[in-house]
């Protein structure tokens, strides 16, 4: 069942933000859409992170909404596949599971960020219109998300170290 892939991905994520959790146990009392997903794709340096130019939000991780019947690691892959032509490799756990509102007529959604390394040599494709490109982690970059900047920072922190050295 979806729901049950969400909650154990929800109680694995390395980080919360928002309550989440909290959020997610009170929530399962009732139909929970949507659910959305994202990708922090970071380069193997750690120096980087792929994001994509939405309309309204700005500069964010590719993502998206989870389709019925869709598991949120399938949802995540899917949505990083049309947005920036990369099928990537999700890291085992989680990056993060948070509470926020996507669009103005949603109720707070709840979001799963997982995480994947890709190397910035691998062409880029994606949707007309909605554009992926690499940023570099020491530049900001303007979204409506701003927090999601530090917090893309902490995690590609976090991969740098928990690497050995000469392993990137």
């Amino acid at each position: 069942m979806v729901l049950d892939e969400v909650v154990a991905d929800a109680r694995l994520a390395m980080l919360e933000f928002d309550g989440a959790r909290a959020w997610l146990n009170e929530a399962r009392q009732r139909p929970m859409e949507p659910l959305a997903v994202e990708v922090w794709v970071t380069d193997p340096a750690f120096e980087h992170v792929l994001l994509v130019k939405h309309r309204v939000r700005g500069w964010v991780p590719p993502g998206g909404k989870v389709e019925p019947g869709e598991g949120p690691r399938a949802a995540a892959v899917r949505e990083c596949l049309e947005e920036t032509g990369l099928r990537p490799t999700l890291l085992p756990e989680p990056v993060a599971v948070a509470v926020r509102s996507y669009r103005a007529d949603w109720s707070p959604t709840l979001g799963l960020s997982y995480a994947a390394i890709v190397g910035r040599d691998v062409p880029l494709g994606g949707e007309q219109n909605q554009p992926p490109a690499w940023f570099c982690l020491d530049t900001d970059w303007q979204s409506i998300f701003p927090e999601d900047r530090e917090r893309i920072r902490l995690h590609a922190r976090r991969l740098a170290a928990s690497r050995p050295i000469g392993g990137r």
